[in-house]
């Protein structure tokens, strides 16, 4: 399907091109604006198909064509988005190096539209159709599983429920030797499956692999603890022998730098779209309760560094916690916050959330309800004390109740939009919470930030949710 993919593009792209083209020439449009440029279709579609085949070079960049029957659809349709734009931008690069006066910007716009349009419709017709013969037994891949215990049975029962997966399990057997002596090992297969290859001879497994390779199976298996951990290592020789380093995650070196011209640019526009709401966020918050209308609190960032986020006060300014205020005032605030706690807390963990909070004021609820009390944290994001996205940043008393296991958390830089809020957040225990953020940092990547800066506003403005 992979293969049949490309050409299927192809033809899409140049439909998309002949689709602007007649939209220019149509009567309602030159209505709008008359035709200034003499350009036939065949001559406008010749450019079409270099622009096209430039466009299929960039998908394959992106790995639109790469086999992968876990790829979600969402990240499928950003990947489109961000080809055809980059594919746009070439183009637009192309007019400027040979300073070509293209006959139609027209042209250009509708087609980069129309094109993200039908590549989208043409990718979900096609997984339509591969859907279709999944289910009635074609292209399915031949696959065999071998071991025993609960991770066996569950791959196994997943792989012969699970149609879209695209495997068909010819059975499952607890030896490699079980395997070789029955039917199944003269069918065509196309992989075989080793669960828990520490649970077995070491003999074995390279008997497995050897077989796999004599007989061109993809051989696979199942990682333990371990070796899902050292999935990201650098191998480097320290006196003549090979050191291997397990790395916690892909923010560092190249990963690191990009995620923080991301941030700068990402923040800077944001803060300039946004500053008519922060101006009228400030002046609501001054007419209802007076200063301060920013509301400076202290939380923990990349590697324990404890720093200010800013945010719109949502509190009355007598229940306000923060260096901002005197130590008096901030002993009568923490006292009636732990009263609170005590007797409205509804979540379990280290973080505390207080259910129908008397100190929110009612213009704090709103700006809370559709998370704009958070927009002044592009600020932080700037000053590099926060990214756009990453695990919340949390309290310092907070922080000292985690698990050990979940410090690992702040190995990144804290951030206004996470993988955790966009998954339903206010309904995670803390445990959910942290543990999608792991995922997040160990599998860290610049289309998953774009997926979920994203969603991030279709959770806030569609989502129903209590207010953080």
């Amino acid at each position: 399907m992979m293969v049949l993919q490309v050409p299927v593009d192809f033809i899409i792209l140049l439909l998309a091109a002949a689709s602007a083209y007649y939209l220019r020439f149509s009567q309602w449009v030159k209505s709008l604006k008359p035709v200034l440029f003499d350009l036939t279709f065949s001559g406008f579609l010749i450019k079409a198909v270099f622009v096209a085949l430039a466009w299929l070079v960039v998908f394959a960049l992106l790995k639109l064509y790469s086999p992968d029957p876990n790829k979600k659809f969402a990240d499928e349709i950003i990947r489109i988005f961000f080809g055809c734009s980059i594919g746009l931008a070439l183009v637009a690069l192309y007019i400027v190096f040979t300073q070509d006066l293209f006959a139609s910007r027209f042209l250009i716009a509708v087609g980069w539209g129309l094109a993200i349009v039908y590549v989208v419709l043409g990718r979900l017709i096609i997984r339509g159709v591969k859907g279709l013969l999944h289910r009635l037994g074609y292209g399915l891949k031949q696959v065999v599983i071998v071991g025993s215990g609960e991770i066996a049975d569950n791959i196994t029962e997943t792989l012969q429920v699970r149609d879209d997966l695209e495997f068909e399990v010819l059975g499952q057997f607890d030896h490699f030797e079980d395997f070789v002596d029955s039917d199944q090992s003269k069918q065509d297969l196309d992989e075989l499956i080793f669960t828990n290859p520490k649970g077995y001879d070491e003999q074995e497994s390279i008997e497995a692999i050897e077989w796999c390779n004599e007989n061109h199976v993809v051989f696979k298996y199942s990682a333990d603890m371990f070796s899902a951990f050292s999935s990201k290592v650098d191998v480097n020789p320290l006196a003549g022998v090979p050191i291997v380093e397990i790395k916690r995650t892909k923010l560092e070196g190249w990963g690191r730098v990009i995620k923080r011209v991301v941030d700068v640019l990402g923040a800077a526009c944001l803060i300039i779209i946004s500053s008519p709401l922060m101006v009228l966020a400030a002046l609501a918050l001054y007419l209802e309760s007076g200063r301060p209308m920013i509301y400076k609190n202290k939380r923990v960032g990349e590697n324990g560094t404890e720093f200010l986020t800013l945010k719109f006060r949502s509190y009355y300014p007598k229940y306000c916690i923060g260096p901002q205020f005197s130590s008096n005032h901030n002993k009568q605030a923490q006292q009636k916050e732990q009263e609170l706690i005590e007797d409205r807390n509804s979540r379990d963990g280290p973080i505390y959330k207080v259910k129908d909070d008397p100190r929110v004021t009612p213009v704090g609820e709103f700006l809370r309800k559709w998370s704009l009390d958070e927009l002044p944290q592009f600020f932080n994001v700037l000053a590099g004390e926060m990214s756009l996205v990453g695990p919340r940043p949390h309290q310092p008393e907070e922080v000292d109740q985690y698990d050990p296991k979940f410090r690992q958390v702040l190995s990144v830089k804290p951030g206004i939009t996470g993988l955790a809020q966009i998954s339903g957040r206010s309904d995670l225990s803390f445990e959910e919470e942290m543990r999608l953020d792991i995922f997040y940092i160990r599998n860290w990547n610049l289309f998953l930030d774009l997926i979920i800066l994203v969603k991030t506003p279709f959770v806030v403005l569609f989502k129903s949710r209590e207010a953080v």
